[in-house]
């Protein structure tokens, strides 16, 4: 149930930060969601929180201006004192698969050309760390 980039992040270097907060960005069933279920915050230990941004499909995500709004419930973010550690995962064709070839370069494509994480939910470029995975299809 941990992140993959939580995961690879102590593997490769060997590090559990002091403060963490595992972060999930939901995509609600309706066109958008108030201020007040914006977010939501659950302590787990002292040094381990959970935290739900929700929005509507018609919205959209701004990370930042929603940790913003944990203020209110005593979470407090510097947003430039903040790093992100993001999960990336690269796909790649592998032969034998049961899809046609054509679909499988057709998906990686696509996956390929999919928005930046960083630009679509407007985290500072130089706050995020980025922690990958390839996949084949």
């Amino acid at each position: 149930m941990a992140p993959v980039a939580l995961m690879h992040n102590l593997k490769h270097n060997k590090v559990l930060h002091e403060k963490n907060i595992i972060l999930t960005v939901r995509t609600q069933d309706r066109p958008r969601v108030s201020k007040e279920k914006r977010v939501e915050i659950e302590i787990i230990n002292d040094d381990f929180k959970r935290l739900t941004i929700n929005y509507g499909f018609m919205e959209s995500p701004n990370v930042p201006k929603a940790l913003g709004l944990c203020r209110k419930q005593g979470l407090k973010f510097d947003i430039m004192s903040t790093s992100f550690f993001l999960g990336r995962r690269s796909v790649a064709p592998a032969p034998g698969k049961n899809m046609p070839h054509w679909q499988d370069k057709l998906y990686v494509f696509l996956m390929r050309n999919a928005a930046n994480p960083t630009d679509f939910f407007h985290i500072p470029a130089g706050r995020v760390v980025e922690m990958g995975t390839q996949v084949t299809v």
